[in-house]
């Protein structure tokens, strides 16, 4: 509260407004931000983001206010509205969607996802079809009645559960809500043949957001695409698509020893392709030399305007060419657990 006040001089001293929450809290046990404080709180909240290199755009969050909605249904129908919203036909905007907090003896509702689009893997013959890192959903929403197709690049149902005692409900994504780039290389026509392809909104779905002692657990929000998330961990880490084999045998590499660096040289020919065919589709796409300096350019302006810039260097640094960046080459101020607001791993029920 006094945050709020001290960097938004214009809602006047906090004093009065601590005595009302202190009330309020003495009744309930709770208390309700105001449009404001929420607002404020959720863009400080990703300023916070210690693991974020994207932070330079904090303030232009959209933040909608949606703490009246608690019911599934409700819940189901603004997600879809916030891909709509931050799909934006390409030109992606930073949203956060706030739904209803956690009261004293009353919990709200979870989205199960980890983000509101991701691929379903689906096992079958012990290998697995698509995205292994979504095939535990996938498996629990054929239980929940949700019917698959099996495609490598199949959009996993919503899952969304009321009360820890419920069964949770599961809701398919509306087609005009999946926006997605499929992929094609500058140089090597047979790249398209691959089928590959990424949605467009990396909206995290999984995390509470904490402001000043209130948690809302279901708050999802997005920013947009870093080309390496993708590019060089998505399709191509061993433990999901796992690319780099066949895009190396199509380069026609020497797959025969680690020496030949084929995996380095396979990578950057993915990662190439994946900012390519964002840019040719018209949907924003962050490539990681221009992030690394854009967010060196945020640590700036924080130390000129007194404020620490928290950072954990692992997830800064970019998983490709790392050392080539600005950002590889320098400290940050060590993350401070307590430091809020802040988006959190939630908690279990």
């Amino acid at each position: 509260m006094r945050q709020f006040h001290r960097e938004q001089p214009a809602a006047g001293t906090p004093e009065s407004r601590l005595r009302a929450v202190r009330e309020e809290i003495g009744r309930t046990g709770s208390y309700r931000h105001t449009p404001a404080e929420l607002a404020y709180g959720a863009k400080l909240a990703w300023r916070n983001a210690a693991r974020c290199i994207g932070r330079l755009y904090w303030r232009s969050l959209v933040v909608r206010d949606l703490r009246h909605l608690s019911a599934a249904d409700d819940i189901a129908a603004e997600c879809f509205e916030h891909l709509r919203l931050a799909g934006n036909g390409g030109r992606i905007r930073p949203v956060v969607s706030v739904f209803a907090p956690d009261l004293p003896g009353r919990p709200a509702a979870r989205i199960l996802n980890q983000q509101l689009v991701r691929y379903a893997g689906h096992r079958v013959d012990g290998a697995v079809i698509g995205d292994p890192a979504g095939a535990a959903l996938a498996a629990r929403a054929r239980e929940l009645g949700w019917k698959c197709a099996e495609d490598r690049f199949e959009p996993l149902p919503l899952l969304i559960q009321e009360r820890p005692d419920e069964r949770p409900h599961w809701y398919g994504l509306p087609d005009d809500t999946t926006l997605e780039v499929p992929l094609s290389h500058p140089d090597h026509a047979w790249f398209a043949e691959l089928g590959l392809r990424w949605y467009a909104v990396p909206a995290i779905s999984d995390m509470t957001l904490e402001i000043g002692g209130v948690r809302y657990p279901t708050a999802p929000f997005n920013g947009w695409y870093l080309g390496t998330e993708i590019g060089a961990r998505n399709l191509a880490d061993a433990d999901r698509y796992d690319m780099l084999g066949t895009v190396a045998e199509r380069l026609g590499l020497d797959t025969s020893s680690d020496r030949t660096l084929w995996r380095d040289r396979a990578l950057v020919e993915l990662n190439l392709a994946v900012l390519h065919s964002f840019q040719e589709a018209g949907v924003t796409v962050a490539d990681h030399h221009t992030e690394s300096e854009r967010f060196l350019r945020h640590v700036a302006q924080e130390q000129r305007l007194g404020r620490p810039t928290p950072a954990e260097w692992s997830w800064i640094v970019p998983p490709v060419s790392g050392g080539l960046t600005p950002v590889y080459h320098r400290y940050y101020d060590p993350v401070d657990p307590e430091q809020r607001p802040a988006f959190l791993a939630r908690e279990p029920w």
